[in-house]
């Protein structure tokens, strides 16, 4: 092995063991796999999901508890769907799988006039297939493949487009409670996976279902979040650090946090007025070169 081969396997290494840090970190906070469990992880023949399936695998060797993983993939009936690709990559990694063959492409195309965004019957449609098919083979848990930028750019279409602060969880049970769905790459960051996707050269699927629609909502606010990453290095982690300290008593929901027990007889909740307190932040001005000495200055906010 030569000097760049060395160097190449080092890196790899490096970025694997991060992404099995920030899996086993996720599963660990939200206890996501218990003892037996049967994991159902959900193929979608993309960089995510063939993450997701590595990285579980690659845990399963070490991990505390025993588990087993299963992969679905959803045949759409796409028109150039490649069919093979997925079983002779399965195959290859002695993975039990199951294809599951709807035809939910011709039902969007049907339903959804042309140039409108297909997205919301589609992932309902998928969604009620998945779950039928794990209930079908026993799964205990189902495994979604969205990572810490999906959950983020979730937070601001809900803002921006919707009216509600509102991400996308972790873990939750399916309204009929009969299913527990897991996305084990909560803390995951979406270049890293894309680097990881790179040097493990997954035959990659392209969705032309909807990922061929211009655009997107959701794509502008992707498009927002990678340009704040570029410019203020750290920004994205504080924003997924705020998800997690989550104050009620100083936000304005009623029915989370009751305002109206607050008298001269109630107790100092949650530091009081301490909002009303000077507070200063580390900001990160945007440069095209960003040094150490660029980087941080202190603006007072009152």
């Amino acid at each position: 092995m030569n000097m760049n081969q060395q160097k190449e396997q080092y890196n790899f290494n490096k970025l694997q063991k991060k992404l099995r840090r920030n899996v086993g970190q996720a599963i660990a906070d939200f206890n996501m796999i218990e003892e037996n469990d049967r994991i159902m992880v959900c193929l979608s023949g993309g960089k995510d999901s063939y993450t997701l399936l590595s990285i579980l695998q690659n845990l399963q060797k070490s991990a505390p508890v025993n588990f087993t993983l299963f992969a679905v993939n959803l045949d759409q009936k796409q028109p150039g769907f490649p069919a093979d690709i997925l079983p002779s990559y399965l195959n290859k990694l002695g993975i039990e799988y199951q294809i599951v063959e709807e035809n939910t492409y011709g039902i969007v195309k049907e339903k959804i006039p042309v140039g409108k965004t297909t997205c919301s019957l589609c992932s309902r449609l998928r969604r009620g297939i998945l779950y039928r098919t794990a209930s079908e083979l026993g799964a205990t848990k189902i495994a979604l493949g969205h990572h810490r930028d999906d959950i983020l750019q979730t937070v601001f279409l809900n803002m921006f487009y919707g009216g509600k602060l509102k991400g996308m969880p972790t873990k939750l049970m399916s309204d009929d409670g009969k299913h527990i769905v897991i996305r084990p790459l909560a803390y995951c960051r979406e270049k890293d996976i894309t680097n990881y996707a790179k040097i493990k050269a997954f035959p990659i699927i392209p969705c032309n279902l909807c990922g061929s629609q211009p655009n997107l909502q959701r794509q502008v606010i992707g498009n927002m979040l990678r340009e704040w990453d570029k410019q203020y290095p750290g920004r994205i982690e504080t924003m997924f650090q705020a998800m997690q300290n989550i104050v009620p008593s100083h936000l304005c929901d009623s029915n989370l946090f009751n305002f109206k027990q607050i008298n001269h007889t109630s107790n100092i909740i949650n530091g009081g007025d301490l909002a009303f307190d000077k507070e200063t932040f580390p900001i990160i001005n945007a440069h095209q070169n960003n040094s150490p000495s660029d980087r941080v200055n202190i603006v007072e906010i009152k």
